[in-house]
């Protein structure tokens, strides 16, 4: 604990002591777009124990991982599959948890509330989608008809959710588009500066296709940098897109986050432990919560869950440093900011979703890593972790961070 912590440490915190992740591809068309699920998974977890010299596999109490579409290739337990492909011996348990869009956050928080209850002291949670290998509504929706006839808002897209959220909060087209071209000009900065490097683990992988002539071609790429950041996007670029939901709507795809692969890991252990076996803590997870909010709005639902974490975390909005908002639509991200009264130049510093991706089930571990790098950087302090969640709902974790430099 610092001296301007507000915090005191115990025992029993959940401390985070590795923290990585995949640079982000685009769904379908990028570089992972051949990549399995149990690929990325695995080369996170295995990118987050090997930051750990001499930490004993057997010591990984459970895996946790989230994902928002297990079915599929993404199925049958996926979190079991990558535990045991990643070397994990076969003593190790693991389960996938899906809590739609806030998966990857709420692995790391059961994580933690077992390290805080005494129940375990070493756990791996993460996040991984594949949105290339299984779309986003899976591979059959089948809505319930008697749910649909009383309650259809169950069902409504998400893009359909965003223009209702514009509409009640009076967003405009010109404010999503700032919001979405900012995301971009900041996430190109991030990336130019290298600020993404030391928590991406690189991946290897192979792209094919058939050439002008025909032909098939292969080869294998080493994949290390986020691929969906659109540099040269300005609010001029984005003003001629048409509305992606509604015929007079505002939601377009320039300013809606893109669909994306990707995976990321972090290492939870009991503060004891660490200490135990001489890890330095780089960040501890103080604090979670979610919120329900209407179906149609799904979008606020952030408005919602972030109060109560800083409750339950026991300090106010004045104490955060960073905000990690996830960028499911700049729609909703407007309000949230707005309505919360957060100063925006504290929020998603190196970009967001709208420029680097949302790999749905991915996002959470993936937001939660890249705020431990950019505080650790900035010398420490308080972050927050918050999203939206389909069906009407919202998360949010509170997490410190050490100086990466001591």
């Amino acid at each position: 604990m610092s001296a301007s912590s507000p915090f005191e440490d115990h025992a029993r915190d959940a401390v985070i002591v590795a923290a990585v992740r995949t640079a982000v591809g685009k769904a379908s068309k990028g570089s992972l777009a051949e990549t399995r699920a149990e690929d990325l998974g695995r080369a996170v977890l295995q990118g987050a124990l090997e930051r750990l010299p001499g930490l004993s596999p057997e010591l990984i109490e459970d895996v946790i991982i989230g994902c928002a579409m297990p079915e599929g290739e993404q199925g049958l337990n996926m979190a079991r599959t990558i535990s045991l492909y990643s070397g994990l011996p076969v003593t190790t348990p693991a389960v996938t948890i899906n809590r739609f869009c806030a998966s990857g956050l709420q692995a790391i928080a059961y994580a933690a509330e077992r390290i805080r209850l005494g129940d375990a002291d070493i756990i791996a949670a993460g996040g991984v989608e594949s949105m290339s290998h299984v779309p986003m509504t899976g591979f059959r929706l089948s809505p319930h008809p008697a749910i649909v006839d009383a309650m259809p808002e169950v069902y409504m897209g998400m893009g359909h959710t965003a223009e209702e959220v514009a509409r009640r909060y009076g967003v405009t087209r010109e404010e999503q588009d700032a919001f979405a071209a900012s995301s971009h000009r900041k996430a190109a900065a991030a990336i130019e500066a290298g600020r993404y490097q030391a928590e991406i683990v690189p991946i290897t992988t192979s792209r094919s296709g058939v050439n002008d002539a025909g032909r098939p071609w292969s080869k294998v790429i080493t994949f290390d940098t986020d691929e969906g950041v659109r540099p040269e996007t300005t609010v001029q670029t984005l003003a001629p897109l048409k509305p992606s939901f509604a015929r007079e709507g505002t939601v377009t795809a320039g300013n809606t986050s893109q669909m994306s692969d990707g995976a990321a890991a972090v290492i939870v252990m009991s503060r004891a432990r660490a200490e135990e076996l001489g890890y330095r803590p780089l960040a501890v997870f103080r604090g979670f919560s979610v919120a329900g909010v209407a179906p149609e709005v799904m979008g606020i639902g952030p408005i919602e869950a972030v109060p109560k974490a800083l409750k339950k975390a026991g300090i106010t909005l004045d104490q955060v440093d960073l905000f990690e908002l996830n960028e499911a639509f700049a729609a909703q991200c407007v309000p949230i900011i707005k309505e919360l009264g957060i100063n925006p130049e504290i929020v998603n510093v190196n970009g967001g979703a709208i420029a680097l991706g949302h790999p749905l089930g991915c996002t959470g571990t993936k937001l939660s890593v890249s705020l431990i790098h950019e505080l650790g950087r900035r010398g420490g302090g308080i972050g927050v972790v918050t999203m939206c969640i389909g069906g009407g709902m919202g998360a949010a974790g509170v997490i410190e961070v050490y100086n990466s430099d001591q």
